[in-house]
């Protein structure tokens, strides 16, 4: 399942079905779960932990040393889960001493060719990154993210659950959960409701978040009236999920 020209220090522990192609390097304490395929010209660095059933294409590089200049060579992580599909020339980078001490990378994600992850970033599950996405240091994706091709987020900046952002985004502030957003700045325009309909949320949900979305983007209050409106107004978990990422911003919220 090795082919002879790749290259598999005695430090790495690859289980027994994995296949790994033609030139590639396995470094030290890196670590691949089962059923997964790396395919040629891909280096994996250490310490990296990949779960089960992972597909990385060629040219891939993955948890090499962060760009951060305060990075000292110190041995930090990269954590992966199941299922990702990691395609040609995506570079996904280890954590720092300084912020997480790992980027962690949840389930069924995809990264199209030549995306970027930085350091210390948090990637839920079921997560889309188009072509050549850049994520700054410190950026969080929630559940089913969408990120259009060329888009960019600034260091430590969220973008929520079930979020989009059209090509060529450049978004220097909070998204909040399921808000669809474009442009450079990006603004916001509206909710993603073609993702939620195609994910099975309810037509009294839908309702509510609309509603809720005209609350903090178009009647004029601000942003705590907006939010206590809400919560008094609307019961349902989609709702209290868009709050709190509103809630939870440092940055401010993408208008």
């Amino acid at each position: 399942m090795i082919h002879p020209t790749a290259i598999v220090d005695p430090g790495a522990h690859l289980a027994e079905d994995v296949e790994v192609g033609p030139f590639s390097i396995i470094g030290p304490h890196v670590e691949i779960g089962a059923g997964s395929r790396i395919g040629p010209h891909v280096v994996i660095k250490g310490p990296t932990r990949l779960g089960e059933r992972n597909r990385i294409f060629q040219f891939a590089s993955v948890g090499e040393d962060c760009q951060d200049k305060k990075y000292g060579g110190e041995p930090t992580l990269l954590v992966m889960g199941d299922d990702n599909v990691i395609r040609e020339g995506v570079t996904l980078h280890r954590g720092t001493v300084q912020g997480r001490n790992e980027t962690t990378i949840g389930s069924r994600n995809l990264f199209m060719a030549y995306a970027h992850v930085g350091h210390d970033c948090v990637i839920g599950n079921d997560c889309i990154l188009a072509n050549q996405v850049t994520l700054a240091g410190h950026v969080t994706l929630g559940n089913f993210a969408i990120l259009g091709g060329l888009s960019a987020i600034h260091q430590f900046c969220h973008f929520g659950a079930h979020a989009m952002a059209g090509g060529g985004s450049i978004i220097t502030k909070d998204t909040p959960a399921y808000a669809m957003i474009n442009g450079n700045p990006a603004q916001a325009h509206g909710l993603n409701l073609v993702g939620l309909k195609r994910r099975g949320f309810s037509s009294e949900a839908i309702k509510a978040l609309s509603e809720a979305y005209k609350l903090v983007y178009r009647q004029g209050l601000t942003i705590e009236q907006a939010l206590t409106t809400i919560e008094s107004r609307f019961q349902f978990p989609e709702t209290d999920t868009f709050v709190a990422s509103i809630r939870a911003s440092t940055r401010g919220i993408v208008r």
